[in-house]
């Protein structure tokens, strides 16, 4: 099986989506896949950032975490996003980098790699299928190939069953049954873009 490239990129405000983050790098890195773990630039002013103590928190665990930008999506075969709901979208971060693509896109470079995605919302009815499909929207207009985990492992009957990628919401830690499902999401992601790409 060739060893594709993936890139796993988020932005987490309080912590979920990059916990979520390193489940994925770690299963996909299990997988055989050469991963970069990324974390999406911040866009909202820092006086907001240090007003509240859990967000200032989490800048801080990630300070060693190298920024995403578009070289490391060119370089990617396959992309692994995870990012919070805003209002039943993406959040602004996420939006404001997916902005940044539009060489990329407008040179075919986005053509044919993978993407899948995961996000989290306040409570379990925030809007997360419908900012996956966002995500997967965005795919669509790149040329790019959507892998969503649909019910192909048991665990998605377990973990909530949303066929079109994992979903929590914040708060408490990820548990094992949410960890399996990152994980197989992440591993079908690196088993599909091999076969493209082989």
């Amino acid at each position: 099986m060739a060893s594709p490239k993936i890139a796993i990129l988020f932005y987490s405000t309080y912590g979920k989506n990059h916990s979520v983050a390193l489940e994925a790098k770690a299963a996909a890195e299990a997988a055989g896949a050469d991963v970069r773990l990324l974390k999406i630039p911040e866009t909202a002013p820092q006086s907001v950032i240090d007003s509240q103590e859990g967000w200032k928190a989490q800048q801080d665990r990630v300070a060693d975490i190298p920024q995403a930008t578009p070289d490391d999506v060119e370089w990617a075969d396959g992309l692994f996003f995870s990012g919070p709901v805003r209002f039943g979208g993406q959040s602004s971060q996420v939006r404001a980098f997916i902005d940044t693509m539009g060489g990329l896109w407008g040179s075919g470079a986005l053509a044919n790699k993978t993407m899948t995605a995961t996000t989290s919302a306040q409570n379990v009815n925030g809007g997360v299928e419908n900012a996956l499909m966002n995500l997967y929207h965005v795919a669509m207009h790149w040329g790019a190939i959507p892998v969503v985990p649909g019910y192909t492992d048991a665990i998605k009957f377990e973990d909530g069953g949303n066929p079109y990628g994992f979903s929590t919401f914040g708060g408490d830690a990820l548990t094992d049954v949410q960890k399996k499902s990152i994980a197989h999401q992440a591993k079908r992601l690196v088993e599909i873009t091999a076969k493209i790409i082989a």
